[in-house]
């Protein structure tokens, strides 16, 4: 089975509406191109704006922007929308909390919601890894973790156009999240993300492949690409790889899509010939 998805580039600013709007333009171009699952660039809507709660939503409110917007895209072209990030300020239901949770504290989660074809929500993975770390450029410190409470639980999803792993950004540098994706069954794996433009030149492609070879399954990963501000600048090269590590489309720099076909057969007949399910020996 093949289908065509696309990873949408972008250039956020801390202007939601123009944001929405090139969101939304986006998207039309890669329907436009056959895409049948759309993926957004994480914190696509706001970059720079600001604390994340005054941006944040409630998940499922009838009445939240953003929430409204990805799932108003989905049932508008009929195709799955990977919602890169929004800040959410409730935690996802549990077997003991069955209504959204607030948050209490002034963080929110980043959360990429996943809706199918119909506008309908089927999926909500919040980033488990945050990028508390010192880099050497301008902004030199970012400390996720002041204004995001991580998430805990790991989450696939079935859709039309095959079982899909999520992840977000910095999660990448974290294969056992991988490893458990594919062991629950993942054949593509979205990566929405903001990477800094020091380490992105340096290990983006090179981590991006590494999880499609060890888990052989498709990585479509949607970045930001360009200068936000005087202190922030992101790398871009927003890619699709197949399961042999092969970099099937790639925008490079500023807003833009890149578009690919997917074929399952092939996932498949990479896992037949090269076992490593049943071959692994740890974890």
């Amino acid at each position: 089975m093949t289908n065509k998805v696309s990873a949408i580039q972008m250039v956020s600013t801390a202007n939601i509406d123009e944001n929405l709007n090139t969101a939304a333009r986006l998207i039309a171009k890669a329907v436009e191109g056959g895409a049948r699952l759309v993926l957004l660039p994480e914190v696509f809507a706001v970059l720079e704006g600001g604390p994340m709660r005054q941006f944040g939503e409630i998940e499922g409110d009838p009445e939240a922007q953003l929430q409204n917007f990805l799932s108003q895209q989905a049932s508008k072209h009929q195709v799955i929308i990977v919602g890169g990030t929004i800040p959410l300020i409730s935690r996802p239901p549990n077997g003991e909390v069955s209504a959204a949770e607030i948050i209490e504290s002034e963080r929110v989660r980043s959360a990429c919601l996943v809706f199918d074809e119909s506008g309908a929500q089927i999926a909500r993975y919040d980033k488990i890894h945050l990028f508390d770390v010192i880099v050497n450029d301008e902004q030199s410190e970012y400390s996720e973790s002041r204004s995001y409470e991580p998430g805990v639980d790991i989450v696939s999803v079935d859709t039309s156009v095959g079982n899909l792993g999520l992840s977000i950004c910095y999660d990448m540098r974290f294969p056992e999240l991988y490893r458990a994706l594919f062991q629950r069954g993942a054949e593509l794996v979205t990566v929405p993300a903001a990477f800094t433009k020091v380490t992105g030149e340096a290990h983006w492609e090179s981590l991006l492949r590494a999880r499609a070879i060890e888990n052989q399954c498709y990585v479509i990963a949607a970045g930001q690409g360009g200068r936000h501000s005087q202190t922030r600048e992101t790398w871009g090269h927003s890619m699709i790889i197949d399961p042999w590590g092969t970099v099937l489309a790639m925008v490079e720099e500023g807003e833009g899509v890149a578009t690919a076909e997917i074929n399952l057969e092939f996932v498949r007949n990479v896992r037949a010939r090269m076992p490593i399910r049943e071959q692994q020996k740890l974890g």
